[in-house]
């Protein structure tokens, strides 16, 4: 699963990268954990769009807005088929930009890693994302989850899944609908990574969900 990730990219990077003309305010984030707002960037009806959402995708068919740390992720595997993910899979998917993620390894059991994983000389990269919109009561809610696959597997010595990456020559075929392309095309996007990628361990400051500053994602070399 992906259960943090990084976003320190200037505004400028990301309006350029993504093609967007405007983004909400928003400062460096260097552990951003599920339940809080995370950028999105999704195909509006003429143009992109960039706008914070939950993390933690809620169907718009739930019977209230509760947060679930199972839909903060999606499987690739079953992206098509599961209920809370299949209709915004054919109709509501997203780019979530980030420039680092971080995996735990598990050391004798009961001991976990934390590693810190990036794309070397890339200032910031997509997930693939999925978001919908829950409405009751005069309550709307706009929420995400990530999708994730098998790691690549420079990574798989770490953990055994990881985000989807989306290449950025595929953005304008995933932020799609699927009217224009055969849903298999999509599918076929949700692999592990196939370029360059760099990951050192960090601290276990990272554990804790209100942690920031730039100092989780040094590297450490010794043992804690």
């Amino acid at each position: 699963m992906c259960g943090r990730f990084s976003l320190r990219a200037s505004p400028r990077v990301i309006q350029s990268v993504f093609k967007v003309e405007t983004l909400p305010d928003f400062s460096p984030r260097y552990n951003i954990a599920p339940s809080s707002p995370i950028l999105v960037i999704r195909q509006g009806i003429e143009k992109r769009e960039a706008l914070f959402m939950r993390w933690g995708l809620i169907p718009h068919w739930a019977n209230e807005a509760k947060t679930d740390w199972r839909t903060i992720n999606a499987r690739a595997e079953t992206v098509q088929s599961k209920p809370t993910f299949r209709e915004s899979f054919r109709k509501r998917r997203c780019l979530i930009p980030a420039d680092g993620f971080y995996e735990w390894q598990t050391e004798n059991k009961n001991r976990k890693i934390p590693w810190y994983i990036t794309l070397p000389s890339v200032e910031v990269f997509g997930f693939a994302g999925l978001w919908d919109r829950w409405e009751k009561d005069g309550k709307r809610i706009e929420s995400a989850t990530i999708i994730v696959t098998e790691a690549c597997p420079e990574l798989k010595k770490i953990h055994g899944r990881m985000p989807v990456i989306i290449d950025p020559l595929h953005y304008d075929l995933w932020l799609g609908i699927e009217e224009e392309r055969k849903r298999q095309d999509y599918l076929d996007l949700l692999k592990p990574w196939k370029g360059k990628i760099a990951f050192w361990r960090v601290s276990v400051a990272v554990n804790r969900a209100d942690a920031e500053g730039e100092e989780l994602i040094k590297e450490i070399l010794a043992p804690q």
